[in-house]
């Protein structure tokens, strides 16, 4: 399927070519051309240094303005002369002043003060209020951690990605799952980026908490389409997560005491005024209690987390950012069974202003996930390890040619190395052999230019190409399977090939669009088109993903996923921004689809890649979304309709079936009461359609056992039931003192409040009273309420 460029790319040619001057013809009726020769730039920040991403820079007598970028950073190309100037920031005081601009570059620093609040408000959203119907982005939701910790918690742990899930778009296979669903496709087609290293696996404890510390992130980022060209390398959604930077000013620290968990978190100055760190840890600690039964003591089983970021300011146009993460999953049975899995993540990134139109990120990173399993002794003695590391260069410019016209392009390179599988007896008298999948390697390097422009007052968009190279690399001997569809292919051949030495490449363009067309100063519609493609394949053939599933870059055998997707979207904002709502409707087509043939085995197959089958895809539905951001009474309601289906040959008849993460409705609800300065009640109530799943229709008797079966070549012909849950929490802040720096709160939550007992999966078994009878048997994570507290300070 060739994609189709040639529009987007004269777009890009003409806005290029088109002079600075005509685009503020465009953009400032009136003005004439070469009156665009001076420059406001600067940086954003609340009263502890902390950047206010996305916050507004307006020249409002001229219908300009900007955002501050992840540092607080914002540039404006202004014509010469005075101007008003106001910034503004949602759960912030707005600044106005008057500036004179002589025809140069003008820098300001700017300090934005929290709004006072009077009464129990509570504000829920972290961005401009209109920026839903004035900017150019379309599937866009930012939260900040005011909002993510307004929601009910599971077991009092505040959760960046269950909050996504109460979005429109955004579903799981079910409760525990890893991951998280995007617009029909699988929890591996999501880019994750923590400080732009990514995330090969975001959950703790399998699935029930993400490995985000609350009291580390600042601000999230979910795109669901419209995707930059910037970004590559999955076919669902970017999920951009940004740390906080420390206060360069003085020491503060906040954390929690929770009935899983606790957290601490440290951040202050280095050199006051010019550097700053920031500096978190959690940990579970259910191997404290398990130690106080005499029956458990060996056992363990806990996860922790620390991340830590640094900021140093070189100079007036110069910045530093180092940013790390390192966490783990263990789980110890005695001297039985031993594993563990985690994340190692770093980020080194130098921002540089060349003057006041040209700026540049400079980024170096790495990213690991592995996991080991084993048992220590014995006959089945055996430690079985996995691993994915990549590391990545990237260069990343921003060129603001004119008022209404931002040019950003750049390039990267990512070296994969990816080790399938490898097991090794641990006792001289193990049944096991030393058995070793080789390591696979690839290379990756893409170059993208993007451009965001404003055609006229009504009229803005934005629209980009990436260009990705991918290719698989040696040493290795490499197999090549061929045959029909729908099939195990056969061997046709191996051949040595040496270290670096391509096996396979492909080369992909990526066009992207996106349009607003302003309809009134409320209200806009937007529609956008973008084409991602896919090289890393997460390979998995259980109904939720398990973090002993293994990555796979695309091979000579392996083909990367292709995916377009087309939305339209109409947006309008009430009663003076205190509400939003949307309406977007998607289709999205897939190809190289992988799934596998009936009985395939996953974990350390040499012959795998022989065992996978291609197909095509397709998602499509609509997204409703009401929100209220303001006042005592806050949150909002998400529907989706929706549909994700495949069809690949050699299963279901070559039919199309409905996709294994598919739910036509998907229902969220969240709301949160402030009774008064001190007491906040909120709620959360969920309703999904139950997930597809296979399930036999007949049954036959062989040696006085009965056998369940399915007729013909059906997948995912049935439903569990239909998931629902209602949450439910109470915060309760203690008394704040005049001149006393320590601030406490207590959180109350029922999760799963009336007893839900939803089905995580069903099964089949025989009757213990009457083998000759099958009985179906639910299986719940959650069957129960769970209460929890949770006491959290700042100080």
């Amino acid at each position: 399927m060739s994609p189709p460029v040639y529009p987007f790319a004269w777009l890009l040619t003409a806005s290029l070519v088109l002079p600075p001057a005509a685009l503020l013809a465009q953009t400032a009726p009136g003005r004439g051309a070469g009156t665009t020769a001076a420059t406001l730039r600067g940086t954003l920040a609340d009263a502890a240094g902390q950047p206010l991403i996305g916050a507004t820079i307006v020249v409002k007598a001229l219908g300009l303005g900007t955002a501050a970028d992840e540092q607080g950073c914002f540039a404006l190309a202004l014509p010469a002369g005075t101007h008003v100037v106001t910034y503004s920031f949602v759960g912030y005081e707005p600044r106005t002043e008057t500036l004179t601009l002589a025809g140069g570059p003008l820098t300001r620093t700017v300090q934005l003060v929290a709004a006072s609040v009077s009464t129990g408000e509570v504000i829920v959203t972290a961005r401009r209020a209109e920026d839903n119907v004035q900017s150019t982005e379309m599937g866009v939701t930012r939260l900040d951690m005011k909002t993510v910790r307004l929601v009910p918690a599971l077991l009092g742990e505040v959760d960046v990605i269950r909050t996504l899930l109460l979005l429109p778009g955004v579903s799981t296979v079910g409760e525990g799952a890893a991951g998280f669903n995007v617009r029909g496709g699988g929890i591996d087609q999501n880019l994750i980026l923590l400080d732009d290293a990514p995330v090969m696996n975001s959950s703790h404890l399998f699935g029930l908490f993400s490995i985000f510390n609350p009291d580390a992130v600042s601000d999230i980022k979910l795109v669901k389409g419209g995707l930059p060209a910037q970004y590559g390398g999955r076919l669902s959604s970017l999920l951009d997560v940004r740390l906080k930077n420390g206060n360069a000013d003085s020491l503060r620290g906040s954390g929690g005491i929770g009935t899983v968990s606790s957290r601490l978190a440290l951040d202050g100055p280095i050199q006051k005024g010019k550097s700053a760190f920031a500096l978190a840890g959690r940990r579970s600690y259910a191997d404290v209690f398990l130690k106080l039964v005499p029956a458990q003591r060996d056992n363990a089983a806990y996860f922790y987390d620390l991340t830590g970021k640094a900021s140093f300011t070189l100079g007036p146009r110069d910045g530093l950012y180092l940013s790390g993460y390192l966490g783990r999953d263990v789980f110890n049975f005695g001297s039985s069974f031993l594993s563990d899995f985690g994340n190692t993540l770093g980020t080194v990134r130098w921002s540089h202003a060349f003057n006041p139109r040209l700026a540049v990120n400079v980024t170096a990173l790495t990213s690991q996930y592995d996991y080991h399993l084993g048992v220590p002794t014995g006959t089945t003695g055996f430690d079985w390890q996995s691993s994915i590391l990549n590391r990545t260069g990237k260069v990343d410019f921003t060129y603001q040619r004119a008022a209404g016209s931002t040019l950003s392009f750049g390039a990267s390179g990512t070296w994969y190395t990816v080790q399938p599988g490898q097991v090794t007896p641990t006792d001289p008298a193990s049944i096991f052999q030393p058995l070793q999948r080789p390591d696979q390697r690839a290379t990756e390097g893409a170059a993208y230019l993007d451009h965001e422009q404003v055609f006229s007052p009504r009229l803005a968009g934005q629209y980009g190409l990436r260009l990705s190279v991918f290719d698989y690399r040696g040493p290795g001997r490499i197999a090549e399977y061929a045959g029909p569809d729908g099939v195990q292919k056969a061997l046709v051949g191996e051949q040595e090939y040496g270290k670096g030495d391509r096996v396979k490449r492909y080369a992909n363009l990526e066009p992207r669009a996106s349009l607003r067309y302003t309809l009134t100063a409320a209200s806009s519609l937007k529609a956008s088109y973008t084409r991602t493609v896919q090289n890393l394949h997460l390979l998995s053939n259980t109904t939720a993903s398990s973090p002993l599933d293994v990555w796979s870059p695309s091979t000579n055998n392996i083909r990367p996923e292709h995916a377009d997707q087309l939305a339209l979207g109409y947006f309008r904002n009430f009663h003076n921004n205190a509400y939003e709502a949307s309406v977007e409707v998607y289709g999205k087509t897939l190809d190289n689809q992988i799934d596998y043939i009936n009985g395939a085995n996953v974990l350390l197959n040499a012959r795998l890649e022989a065992d996978l089958l291609y197909g095509r895809g397709r998602a499509y539905g609509a997204e409703f979304y009401l929100r209220k951001n303001n006042g005592p009474l806050t949150g909002w309601v998400s529907y989706t309709l929706s549909r994700s289906e495949r069809r690949i040959n050699g299963i279901n008849n070559n039919d199309w079936y409905v996709a294994k993460y598919d739910k036509p409705h998907n229902l969220a609800v969240v709301g949160s009461y402030a009774l008064t300065a001190r007491l906040a009640l909120s709620g959360a109530f969920t309703y999904s359609t139950g997930i597809a799943t296979t399930m036999p229709d007949s049954r036959f008797e062989y040696q006085g056992l009965i056998v369940p079966n399915v007729n013909g070549d059906v997948r995912n012909n049935y439903r569990v039931p239909a998931y629902h849950r209602l949450d439910l929490s109470a915060t309760w802040q203690q008394q704040r003192n005049a001149g006393r720096r320590w601030q406490g709160e207590w959180v109350f939550s029922l999760y799963n409040a009336y007893g839900r007992r939803n089905a995580y999966s069903i099964y089949l078994r025989q009757n213990e009273n009457n083998p000759l009878q099958t009985e179906a048997v639910r299986l719940s994570v959650f069957g129960t309420v769970l209460p929890s507290v949770t006491y959290n300070f700042k100080f």
